[in-house]
């Protein structure tokens, strides 16, 4: 059950739960409060009522808005990056690699929470610790593709790090393009052009060890 869904169920107001369950609810509404308002224009008093909370029980979790935005944002980050590790591992085959990690930024961004807004839209990346945190996932991220790309191909670290920032950036960049713009192409084939773009130019580059007929 994600966090929004036992947001749902744990609503009405009196309901004890464990813990971590009440965490994971005021979580859930959270998210939907700051994915629809924004930060600055979220109030505690909104979480609360969307929880069906109390304010002095959402306190007792987190001590201010800012320290919850940034748990939400914690999780968010490590899904993404999970999503993008497991894709990478999903197979051994480069160009379906490619494909299967545009798909998890697709995936992401298409999610119908909308966590991906507070990662590569957020209104608070003046704040250090959400930039933080914004620019260290999209390096973790770059970091996992850029060791693929190092060992299959033995270009530098440096070399492998520019190209895989390339296509991490061009991945969500376009996601959130086909998603915002209501486009009527489905996503697989989304996910297949975009695919074709980047495999064009990441297959020039031969396999490290193989020789070259």
């Amino acid at each position: 059950m994600t966090a929004i869904e036992q947001t749902e169920a744990a609503r009405p107001r009196g309901t004890r739960l464990p813990r971590r369950a009440r965490r994971n609810q005021l979580l859930g509404a959270a998210q939907e409060v700051f994915v629809a308002q924004g930060y600055h224009s979220a109030a505690m008093d909104d979480i609360a009522e969307r929880a069906g909370v109390s304010k002095p029980v959402l306190y007792q979790h987190f001590p201010g808005k800012l320290e919850l935005y940034l748990a939400l944002l914690d999780q968010h980050c490590e899904s993404l990056l999970q999503a993008v590790r497991t894709a990478l591992a999903s197979t051994t085959d480069n160009k379906l690699r490619v494909e299967a990690t545009m798909d998890a930024y697709f995936a992401y961004v298409e999610d119908e929470g909308g966590a991906f807004r507070l990662v590569f839209e957020s209104d608070l990346t003046n704040e250090p610790a959400v930039r933080e945190r914004v620019d260290r996932v999209s390096l973790q991220c770059a970091e996992a593709i850029s060791d693929v790309i190092a060992g299959d191909t033995g270009l530098s670290k440096d070399e492998s790090m520019l190209l895989a920032v390339g296509l991490g950036g061009v991945s969500q960049v376009v996601a959130r393009y086909w998603l915002s713009s209501r486009s009527t192409i489905p996503r697989d084939t989304a996910v297949q052009l975009l695919t074709s773009l980047a495999w064009r130019g990441i297959a020039g580059f031969p396999l490290h060890g193989v020789e070259q007929s």
